[in-house]
């Protein structure tokens, strides 16, 4: 006798037709709750990776603030005002400005220094050389020199020229009025101070003295 074909009211059927239903799998929730659990996870990584980040730079910050008040001698001497309280960080930036304004000040004042330093130098090789050659000119003419003039003999040559100067002067100016004066004074400069009139005066206490000499 041949078995039957199992019958669509067959409850066994029934059982195994609700378990082949895909909208009744239990693997569903099960993937929902590690879906859930991976975006969680993600989350949590993402806070404690940006929290790392910002120890990091805070960590970074204050070494940085540690450093300037090593570094900077300001920072270091004591401040009446604050007393032994820790610096605050505007504190140590503006001391910090401060001392580099101070380091730029002298490093100026020190560059002023060297090229001050640099032109004494200079002239004093100049001045160096200029008596080589003075000594090279008196060893190669020994007797030359013998009819200088003394310093008595340019005194009188300079009292010669003021005195002439003096009397011209003294001859154009008025006194009247501060006024006149100034006026006058501009007057005797343009007629008397010319350079061929001053060329005259010299030549004349010149030949003057010359003959009082010889």
């Amino acid at each position: 006798m041949t078995e039957s074909s199992a019958s669509p009211e067959d409850p066994w059927v029934k059982v195994e037709y609700a378990y082949s239903d895909n909208s009744l799998d239990p693997d569903d929730e099960d993937s929902d709750y590690h879906q859930e659990s991976y975006k969680e996870s993600y989350k949590d990584r993402r806070r404690r990776a940006h929290t790392q980040a910002e120890q990091k730079r805070r960590d970074a910050i204050k070494r940085g603030y540690d450093d300037l008040q090593t570094i900077v001698p300001t920072c270091q001497q004591q401040d009446f005002s604050i007393g032994s309280q820790k610096l605050s960080k505007a504190i140590v930036l503006q001391k910090t400005i401060d001392y580099i304004q101070f380091l730029h000040k002298e490093k100026k004042k020190q560059e002023e220094e060297v090229s001050t330093l640099r032109k004494d130098v200079m002239a004093l090789k100049i001045m160096k050389v200029n008596y080589e050659q003075i000594v090279k000119a008196h060893q190669d003419n020994p007797h030359e020199g013998e009819d200088q003039v003394s310093d008595q003999v340019k005194f009188n040559v300079f009292q010669g020229i003021m005195d002439s100067l003096f009397q011209s002067f003294n001859a154009s100016i008025s006194m009247a009025s501060f006024q006149e004066l100034s006026a006058c004074v501009f007057s005797w400069i343009e007629e008397h101070c010319k350079p061929q009139t001053l060329r005259e005066i010299v030549i004349g206490v010149l030949h003057q003295l010359k003959n009082q000499l010889y």
